[in-house]
């Protein structure tokens, strides 16, 4: 455990794989009658819950500050509320292979904000596994869902905002970090608040009843929980070892899962051009890979 603790490729393909399991999890929640807000919710309320589990029966607790509760909402508001609304809609338009590989263009966006805010940036190897990547990505987001099934342009384009919701919240937890603060206190006090943001949204536009869909799906649920509190573990831990720019290539591992499950699990089919720019994608995976590792 501590080698993976302390391996960026280790907590990539770990932290990247978990978060391609939240795309099936979501396309079985919102097909069971679970709106998007909802789901959402039930991520980081559960993310939030059992970290501060963990926290409290190791003896930690969480310190307050004016700087950490600006940290806190702002990173719930962009790296998790919004893009997880996002997402959560567009994958019973889109697929849930599809949706997930939208995170796909989250580094190339990264990659932008991180050169031009001044933020670590990649040496060549590693801006050329990016573009690499980023061909994949285009070939994909071309074929417009489904085969036989394109999507709504609406669709894609709504797809096409997680990436960049995704890279701007990969740039400000790197930019905001607050000095002598541990990964998993960052990730239950962001997930809380995310928790609260979107309970609050809930009960205004959607009313307490709609919590009970829950009810139709209770080991997703539990499914959901599990992997998205290891996920997030992981997930701040990547952030400090690796930096924002080989953070956002988590996208290309989840979209992979994504892709796969959606296809041997819930039935769905894709184009031959969807496939091969999903190999390309992982290309360009394992070049920023060699990347990370000659920069060490």
């Amino acid at each position: 455990m501590k080698f993976l603790w302390d391996s960026a490729l280790g907590l990539l393909v770990v932290t990247g794989g978990l978060l391609g399991l939240t795309l099936p999890f979501g396309k079985l929640a919102t097909a069971a009658g679970v709106s998007a807000m909802v789901w959402a919710f039930v991520i980081s309320v559960g993310a939030g819950g059992v970290l501060l589990g963990v926290m409290l029966l190791r003896g930690q607790r969480i310190r307050p500050s004016q700087h950490k509760l600006r940290y806190f909402f702002v990173t719930a508001a962009v790296s998790y509320a919004a893009p997880n609304l996002l997402m959560f809609s567009a994958i019973p338009h889109l697929g849930a292979g599809y949706t997930g590989i939208m995170f796909t263009l989250s580094p190339v966006i990264t990659l932008v904000f991180s050169i031009l805010l001044g933020v670590r940036r990649p040496n060549m190897l590693g801006i050329i596994g990016i573009a690499v990547g980023f061909v994949g990505a285009v070939m994909v987001a071309v074929t417009r869902g489904e085969a036989g099934q394109p999507a709504d342009l609406f669709w894609v384009l709504m797809g096409l905002l997680i990436p960049v919701s995704l890279a701007a919240g990969n740039i400000y937890r790197t930019v905001d970090w607050p000095d002598g603060t541990g990964p998993i206190e960052l990730a239950v006090g962001s997930h809380l608040a995310s928790a609260t943001m979107l309970l609050i949204g809930i009960l205004a536009l959607q009313g307490g009843g709609s919590l009970g869909a829950l009810g139709a799906v209770p080991l997703v649920v539990v499914a959901q929980v599990a992997s998205a509190s290891a996920m997030f573990a992981f997930f701040f831990r990547l952030q400090a070892v690796g930096g924002p720019v080989y953070l956002s290539q988590i996208g290309y591992v989840a979209a992979a899962v994504g892709l796969f499950s959606g296809t041997i699990f819930l039935g769905e089919h894709y184009r031959l051009l969807t496939w091969l720019g999903a190999v390309i994608i992982t290309v360009g995976v394992f070049i920023t890979t060699r990347a990370q590792s000659q920069k060490a």
